[in-house]
């Protein structure tokens, strides 16, 4: 199969989606990859590590388009893209359809194959390719909000983790999953009081056992949620339902109930936002206020350490697309019921129950299609 990695055009995206590492085993695997000049650029991979792991250096993305027919990215088609996408052409990336219905259309029309990483899911329901970064933005929306909280920054001039005779800041992160546990693990070990929603009991009590600090856990109810957020200096959105837009659950009365300066930091906005004041912003503007709390809702938030997060991502991704291209859609998708689940759209039809359902579109069987 030809492989094609375009670089990532997304506002201050540095990632990108293979490692030389990961292209050289696509390679010995007798697959022509085909690398744009530059794509690894921001991750530290020059063009010279690539060509030494067996790709074609390709001067212009227009071109890696034209001839590949797999495309792998890290992010998903942007406006100025749609144009290299056609029928029959294999794409394979973030797509988060469910809050896009332009581009889900736009997939549709064009009759493309989209697999998107976050909705590849295991029989036990894990997210094997979402799950790295879920993990890295976890993390990085404790140090995101430490550094917003600062008041030149914006925030209300507290340190996260205190001092002795001091109170920390109180931190409330609602939602439980992989971007909470991760924000919490970050929070706790500076020394901040946490507090952590979830509607899943089982959850809660495993954080208990698991996490060790300045830690409560609350069932995530309209009360609970807004007594808490009256008393958060950082706030961190992390609620996510598979493949699906984010709920609201954070209403817009219960952010002009929180303490000027307080910060929000919402990573479901990929997802649509879990927030009713959260939109997407971009690395080059991140923040704004509302009702004098400062929001930064940036969907890209891993771009911005992406030689972490791309050695992360293309260690997951990589048996995935080996399958696709050894044994082609149909027998990959076939033989790998976790694959499946990631085809959101095929032959001009969605293929993903929460994606159709957001746009009040058919929903066809993937495996009638194939």
């Amino acid at each position: 199969m030809i492989i094609g990695i375009p670089k990532e055009i997304k506002d201050q995206e540095y990632r990108v989606a293979a490692t030389p590492g990961a292209v050289e085993t696509l390679a010995q695997a007798g697959h022509q990859v085909l690398v744009e000049s530059g794509a690894g650029a921001g991750s530290g991979f020059d063009d010279a590590a690539y060509a030494a792991s067996g790709a074609e250096i390709v001067p212009a993305a227009a071109e890696v388009w034209r001839q590949a027919e797999m495309i792998m990215k890290v992010k998903e088609p942007l406006p100025s893209e749609y144009d290299h996408l056609r029928e029959g052409l294999l794409l394979f990336t973030y797509l988060h359809l469910a809050a896009a219905e332009e581009l889900t259309r736009e997939l549709m029309r064009r009759r493309v194959t989209a697999i998107a990483y976050e909705t590849v899911e295991l029989a036990d329901g894990a997210l094997p390719l979402l799950t790295p970064m879920s993990e890295v933005a976890g993390k990085m929306s404790i140090q995101i909000a430490a550094h917003y909280l600062e008041k030149m920054n914006g925030g209300r001039g507290k340190l996260l983790g205190g001092v002795p005779g001091v109170p920390p800041s109180d931190v409330v992160i609602v939602g439980g999953g992989i971007v909470g546990t991760n924000a919490a693990l970050v929070a706790l070990g500076m020394g901040a009081h946490v507090a952590i929603l979830d509607v899943n009991t089982d959850r809660l009590r495993y954080l208990t056992e698991i996490l060790r600090g300045n830690l409560i856990t609350l069932v995530s109810n309209r009360h609970n949620i807004a007594e808490a957020l009256r008393r958060a200096d950082v706030v961190i959105g992390a609620v996510l339902i598979k493949g699906a837009k984010a709920p609201q659950v954070v209403t817009r009365e219960m952010v002009a109930g929180m303490k000027p300066g307080s910060v929000i930091v919402d990573v479901a906005v990929d997802q649509g936002g879990c927030i009713a004041t959260t939109h997407p912003t971009s690395h080059s503007n991140p923040t704004y206020f509302v009702d004098g709390v400062l929001h930064y809702c940036v969907p890209n938030m891993p771009g911005a350490v992406p030689r972490t997060s791309t050695y992360a991502l293309s260690n997951q991704t990589l048996p995935y697309a080996l399958q696709l291209a050894q044994r082609g859609l149909a027998a990959a998708v076939g033989a790998n019921p976790a694959l499946a689940k990631g085809v959101n759209v095929h032959s001009g039809q969605v293929t993903y129950r929460a994606v159709a359902e957001a746009f009040g579109l058919p929903c066809a069987a993937v495996a009638e299609l194939l």
